[in-house]
């Protein structure tokens, strides 16, 4: 495994986290030769472990990632995830094949964990003092978890006013250090770019580690399938590291024989967010935006990673496309009414799928999986204010001040059972 400029294909030292001829993303690249059979089998023999790093979804698979001493390695048991048949949600987009992969049960609720496992064993195997991010959210609380693990620093810029107030909960928690700063995420990064990555490990998805912990959640989807691919994968769309850790994922267990196809991605963004969306609408390069979105975390301008997303999404003969906050909110609440709670931005899926149905680019039979990113938990919030609005699926508390006012209730919720009104 060697690490290599993902624009100019120059080959960079381990510790690069930008290619030092044209300033490219850095991306390592596996030695690849088909070898299903013996892969599977120690995967599937590890999976009945008691060892930590048996019990991660990430280091399971730890062949195709960069090698690391295990006493560096830094866990919390990431990336063990659920697949749930979206019943509600099929019927919603009217299509007959759809399932949830929710990467919000990770330890800290969201896809970021799969990431930072690998990207702060590497700070640590090196030596980091402290672990730095830009983040909406999700980054600054999987990172602060991580590093308090690791026994490392943490140090967060975040928007002022742009993050829930339960993410920033849960980075407090883990002990980070927080600094909220005037301007939006994509000037947070900016300034983390700036920073001397020798004196700071920068653990933001431009960093080539985190990509590869990442990459993990195909490995997980596929092994949870027996290794069938689906047809489409549908993600939302942010700083785009998750679209490409994907598409990597895929390429390579196709490369290693272990499926036969790569599923094709569909990645979906906000309206208010969608620069990579008219970007593969109307070619060219990608034109930042001023991010505007309720989707908070996706709620990003100039998403770092929009050459790597690109190029695996039409690797995979995948789509892009955005869709509206009120398109989003509905689709998270229908997501609900399947028993599954995810925060707004993982709710694009869904409402991406819908979208394309609508136009044919996705049949009604095909086999299709929604990535959710994040827990429902992540913004409580949204889906109170959701609740108390006039919005469709709109579930308000109810008043029962009488024996009759609660018997009439009853009456009425037994014809709700299992998500009637979708």
């Amino acid at each position: 495994m060697h690490l290599v400029c993902s624009e100019c294909t120059v080959v960079a030292a381990a510790d690069r986290l930008f290619c030092d001829d044209c300033g490219g993303l850095l991306a390592f690249e596996l030695n690849l030769a088909p070898q299903s059979e013996r892969l599977r089998e120690v995967f599937a023999g590890r999976r009945a472990s008691n060892d930590p790093l048996d019990q991660s979804g990430v280091w399971r698979f730890r062949e195709l990632l960069p090698p690391f001493d295990p006493a560096n390695v830094v866990t919390l048991r990431e990336n063990v995830l659920p697949l749930y048949h979206a019943r509600i949600g099929a019927e919603y987009a009217d299509a007959a094949n759809v399932t949830y992969l929710h990467l919000g049960m990770n330890p800290t609720a969201s896809f970021k964990d799969a990431g930072m496992t690998v990207a702060i064993t590497h700070a640590k195997a090196r030596g980091a003092r402290i672990a730095v991010c830009a983040s909406t959210g999700n980054t600054a609380a999987s990172m602060a978890a991580y590093a308090a693990r690791a026994g490392i620093a943490a140090l967060v810029l975040v928007p002022a006013g742009g993050v829930s107030d339960a993410k920033m909960a849960q980075t407090l928690d883990y002990g980070a250090v927080v600094a909220a700063i005037d301007g939006d995420f994509d000037r947070a990064l900016e300034l983390v770019r700036g920073l001397d990555p020798t004196r700071v490990a920068i653990v933001n998805s431009v960093n080539p580690y985190r990509i590869e912990g990442q990459k993990c959640a195909a490995f997980a989807l596929l092994e949870a399938r027996d290794w069938e691919a689906p047809e489409w994968l549908v993600l939302p769309g942010g700083n785009l590291g998750n679209a490409s850790a994907f598409g990597k994922g895929f390429r390579e267990a196709r490369a290693l024989g272990l499926i036969d196809r790569i599923p094709r991605i569909a990645v979906v963004q906000a309206s208010g967010a969608a620069p990579f969306a008219r970007l593969f609408r109307d070619g060219g390069e990608l034109v930042p935006v001023h991010a505007q979105t309720a989707a908070t975390a996706i709620k990003i301008g100039a998403p770092a990673s929009w050459r790597k997303a690109l190029a695996e999404v039409r690797a995979s003969n995948g789509t892009v496309l955005d869709v509206s906050d009120d398109a989003i909110a509905e689709a998270r609440a229908v997501i609900g009414r399947d028993g599954v709670g995810c925060e707004p931005a993982s709710a694009a899926s869904l409402a991406g799928l819908c979208a394309l149905r609508d136009d044919g680019t996705i049949a009604a039979e095909a086999d299709v999986v929604l990535v959710l990113t994040g827990h429902v938990l992540k913004d409580g919030a949204y889906a109170a204010a959701y609740h108390a609005s006039n919005a469709h699926y709109a579930n308000a508390i109810r008043s029962a001040p009488t024996d009759a006012a609660l018997r009439t209730l009853i009456e009425e919720a037994s014809v709700m059972v299992g998500g009637a009104h979708v």
